[in-house]
């Protein structure tokens, strides 16, 4: 009895072609309401997806406690979980201390700018009558503006409160969202290997041997980039911290747990984020001593160079092997499409993106145009051969 398929009916190519442009077309008319409602999905697995990037993160530390620290304990679970217990233990601890450290300076940054901002009007005014701007700018209208400026703060914070209060609130959930993830993360560390095995299982039962091992490379070279960066990067952004709060130790400026904190935060953030770092450094020291935010600001343009030329080469050696300009347009477009954390990924996005083209398409593109040509050579020598039997099999 023969086996009735669908795919063997003469309509069936045409349909599945219709009914994806038909899907194509819904999509791209309603893609706000498309992406409203993908985001939505997504974020009902937000916790656990946050949960498995803090695992992923982790992983690197506890492999050296595993492999390194603990080396002299016996293999096995046991070492595993000690050492995924201790490099948890360890970044509850810094964050604690960074946080115990950073809060009071922030809130008596904002306090001080809020006591001030009087002040600086006035000086500002001040300033402006002994500068050449004196004669450009009228003195009464300036005072106004300041004092409209001064109100129009005032009742923003008043009108505001009830927000202030909800986004409070909101990061009070974010907090504990972020609790359980740390524990999911902790419990996903625990049984990676698990978890692997499981994985793994699955595309060996689902996948050819040739494709499986194809992905398993392109996975393993993934992961390496990744890990690569990530260490490479928290590396970078310590050794600018604590250059920066050396130099602010050195000139006795205040802050220097916040700014230098700043400053190896936002260095995480290629290209942009260093700029951002000396210019919240900068500002924040200007509200004490306009010398000292000037001394910082030539200071943190110089560690910019000595890091652009030197500690980027010898820390990163080229490893993503990714120009600069590449760099930057993957921070640009990554930016745009997913944020902050897009802005972050940008350099091994690239990498990953670049030995895609060098190691997968390049290879596969030559050896189809090698195919081609042999075809064509094997092709024009048939035709060469019956041109000359044709030009032998005619009478003279």
């Amino acid at each position: 009895m023969k086996h009735f398929r669908l795919s063997d009916k003469k309509w069936y190519n045409a349909a599945v072609v219709v009914c994806i442009g038909v899907v194509l077309f819904v999509v791209l008319t309603r893609l706000d309401t498309v992406l409203r409602l993908l985001g939505t999905f997504i974020g009902y697995f937000k916790t656990v997806i946050v949960g498995a990037v803090i695992a992923y993160t982790m992983s690197p530390l506890v492999k050296f406690f595993y492999y390194r620290v603990f080396k002299s304990m016996k293999v096995g679970k046991g070492r595993w979980c000690l050492s995924v217990a201790v490099s948890f233990v360890l970044m509850l601890g810094i964050l604690l201390v960074l946080t115990g450290m950073l809060i009071p300076q922030l809130v008596q940054s904002l306090a001080m700018l809020s006591n001030n901002f009087d002040n600086y009007a006035s000086t500002l005014i001040q300033l402006i009558e002994a500068s050449p701007l004196n004669t450009l700018i009228d003195q009464a209208q300036l005072e106004v503006l300041s004092q409209n400026a001064i109100g129009a703060i005032s009742n923003f914070v008043r009108e505001n409160a009830q927000n202030i209060i909800s986004i409070a609130a909101d990061s009070g959930k974010g907090i504990v969202g972020f609790v359980i993830a740390m524990i999911l993360a902790v419990y996903l560390l625990i049984d990676v290997k698990r978890i692997l095995t499981a994985i793994r299982e699955f595309f060996q039962l689902t996948l050819s041997k040739e494709s499986f091992e194809r992905l398993l490379d392109f996975v393993l070279r993934c992961d390496t980039i990744l890990v690569d960066y990530i260490v490479q990067s928290v590396i970078e952004s310590v050794i600018i911290s604590a250059i920066t709060a050396i130099f602010m130790a050195f000139m006795r400026m205040p802050y220097i747990g916040l700014i230098s904190v700043v400053a190896g935060v936002t260095n995480l953030i290629p290209n942009f984020g260093p700029v951002i770092g000396y210019v919240v450094g900068g500002f924040i020291l200007l509200l004490i001593d306009p010398v000292m935010a000037v001394a910082y600001v030539i200071f943190s343009i110089i560690l910019q160079v000595v890091d652009g030329y030197i500690l980027k080469p010898r820390i990163f050696a080229d490893s993503m092997g990714v120009s600069g300009v590449v760099i930057l347009a993957a921070t640009i477009v990554f930016g745009n499409m997913f944020g902050l954390v897009g802005i972050l990924l940008a350099i091994p996005f690239a990498a990953v993106l670049s030995f895609i083209y060098r190691d997968y398409y390049v290879p596969w593109r030559k050896a189809r145009n090698h195919a081609l040509a042999a075809a064509e050579t094997v092709e024009n020598g048939k035709e060469s051969e019956v041109a000359k039997a044709a030009g032998h099999g005619t009478p003279e």
